[in-house]
């Protein structure tokens, strides 16, 4: 996907809040080896240097745009390669801590994933992983609402945003069927207060919209932005507005 780092940076105080709460559940261990999963800009990855001394970690993210900026983070001690999470999992290379934050609900399968997720732990490594589960909230509601309509849906052609994050539980079993320790899942409501219903609209373009419109003709584009402003508007007329975004928080040693 063709993601924009500067409107995904619009909110980075509020992209980053579980990024530190996904950290109070890692262990803080020395001369560890890390791959970051789906690393982004590389900014929240670097926080990682100075809470696991000596270690050495790896970021990889598929976007071209995200990895651009992440160059300004590397060292020797960290690294970043563009690859997906997907590619990653065919490689033999093995982890201390595997860690993921607001990444692997863009992939499918996740009781096929995760299990190859945890394959490739060292024993005694962990893995600790933070995933949006705000799917069901009316912002990806809405979104639907105007892909279904036409002319977006012929434009489509059958297509629908595949969701695949799963149920707290459903996770929970995963690690356990899995052989994992010390399980962590849960959920958490981060009550983010923003300005307008057009605020609102640029935190879904830099990530919920993006599949939406990479998929439209160029020609409609403009036109599904505006249809979809309009709803969160019609939604959203107070100011200013509140967006309780859920995320998930998974973890477990092996």
């Amino acid at each position: 996907m063709a993601w924009n780092p500067e409107i995904y940076d619009q909110f980075k105080e509020e992209r980053s809040a579980p990024f530190f709460d996904l950290l109070d559940l890692v262990e803080s261990k020395t001369n560890l080896s890390v791959i970051d999963l789906g690393c982004g800009t590389g900014e929240l990855t670097s926080k990682l240097l100075d809470y696991l001394e000596d270690s050495k970690v790896l970021g990889i993210d598929s976007s071209e745009e995200m990895l651009e900026k992440a160059a300004h983070f590397a060292t020797n001690r960290l690294h970043f390669e563009k690859r997906s999470i997907e590619e990653q999992l065919h490689l033999a290379d093995t982890y201390d801590l595997v860690i993921s934050n607001a990444a692997i609900q863009w992939c499918s399968h996740h009781k096929e994933l995760f299990p190859r997720i945890i394959s490739k732990i060292k024993a005694g490594g962990q893995l600790a992983v933070q995933i949006p589960s705000n799917h069901e909230y009316v912002v990806h509601q809405l979104l639907r609402k105007v892909a279904e309509a036409e002319p977006y849906k012929t434009a489509y052609n059958s297509w629908k945003r595949e969701y695949t994050v799963l149920k707290i539980e459903d996770y929970a079993q995963i690690l356990f069927d899995n052989k994992g320790k010390e399980i962590i899942v849960f959920e958490k409501v981060f009550p983010h207060v923003l300005r307008d219903a057009e605020a609102v609209f640029t935190w879904a373009s830099g990530t919920a919209m993006i599949p939406y419109i990479e998929r439209l003709p160029d020609e409609l584009k403009e036109q599904f932005k505006n249809d979809y402003k309009k709803e969160l508007q019609n939604i959203f007329p107070e100011l200013p507005v509140f967006y309780p975004f859920k995320r998930m928080f998974i973890s477990a040693k092996f």
